[in-house]
């Protein structure tokens, strides 16, 4: 009985040594990549998520497992990339362009020659929410008002000194400017902390939803009159934003603005299967991807091509060539 005992004691040790060696390689074989989005509330956050949760459908065959992380915006990620703090990110098109040219928030560091872009996705509008009884229609009106022009390491604080400098107006001396996240916008402006509020983001929007559906009566104002500003940086193209995407908005028919494009980057360090693996599971599942929001209705495989500053990650060029896109 001792003699069993003892065989089947060291047979259970032996088996468990086995599952130990055999989970220690399962894990070995994963890679773990996170991809920086932004806010809760806007359409980055869901992007990540999709991207992840198409990979991680295959995690037996690729050995993947991607998680998101909702972080402060494009700037944020562009640097937390180069760190090596994240190995994906959301990036706004022009914010990949002046990081690969060194301007803007890199202007000391200079171009970030290992910044890789991947693919671009939605087009993002530059966005002005505004109370409506603060009598804002248009970018000229935000003098001496209370304005969220977003919080540093975010792409839109960007967009919204790009339009109010074409407008004639300096963000730190002719309006009251706010550094807050796009997320807390809504709330403020329905509180009365401040009078509007930008947002490069794709449509329709929770946090714009949430903003135009409060007590306070809200108008999403024209962004009109800034052809110089487009003929400055050809990062930037007109569009408009259908009313129908915000019904409780004071808005009677579509808003002229502008726009860039989300787009996907990476860094050089990143291995080309890894990056391989998340391009041909978003291309091979496009249209699966394109019902996860609305956003993304217009998307191309084509499309998804434009908009890239940074050169194409060899990973995801090893598929665009394989399938004939390059």
């Amino acid at each position: 009985m001792e003699f069993s005992m003892k065989k089947l004691a060291a047979s259970f040790a032996a088996l468990s040594l086995v599952a130990i060696l055999s989970l220690g390689t399962a894990q070995a074989r994963s890679t773990f990549v996170t991809i920086g989005t932004g806010g809760i509330t806007g359409v980055y956050y869901p992007t990540g998520g999709a991207i992840a949760k198409m990979v991680n459908k295959k995690k037996q065959e690729y050995g993947i497992r991607a998680t998101v992380e909702s972080t402060g915006g494009s700037v944020f990620n562009v640097n937390a990339i180069m760190a090596g703090d994240l190995e994906f990110g959301v990036v706004q098109s022009d914010r990949q362009f002046q990081a690969m040219n060194g301007m803007a928030e890199w202007k000391e560091k200079g171009p970030q020659t290992d910044l890789r872009a991947i693919f671009s996705i939605h087009p993002e509008a530059v966005t002005l929410v505004a109370a409506s009884d603060a009598g804002i229609k248009n970018i000229s009106d935000l003098r001496g008002k209370r304005v969220n022009i977003g919080n540093p390491g975010s792409g839109q604080r960007q967009n919204a000194i790009d339009v109010l400098t074409a407008a004639g107006l300096a963000y730190d001396k002719d309006i009251q400017a706010e550094s807050f996240k796009a997320s807390d916008a809504a709330g403020l402006l329905q509180d009365n902390r401040i009078d509007a509020f930008f947002y490069t983001v794709g449509h329709p929007a929770g946090a714009i939803q949430e903003a135009t559906s409060g007590a306070r009566k809200v108008t999403i104002a024209n962004i009109t009159g800034i052809d110089s500003l487009l003929e400055k940086f050809p990062y930037y193209g007109k569009t408009s934003i259908p009313v129908k995407y915000y019904p409780s908005a004071q808005n009677t028919k579509d808003i002229e603005t502008f726009n860039v494009k989300a787009t996907l980057v990476t860094s050089a360090r990143v291995p080309d299967d890894i990056v391989y693996a998340i391009t041909k599971e978003v291309f091979d599942n496009l249209e699966e991807f394109k019902k996860l929001h609305p956003a993304y209705t217009s998307l191309s495989k084509e499309g998804m091509l434009t908009h890239l500053s940074a050169p194409i990650h060899p990973g995801a060029m090893k598929y665009f060539k394989e399938v004939g896109l390059k």
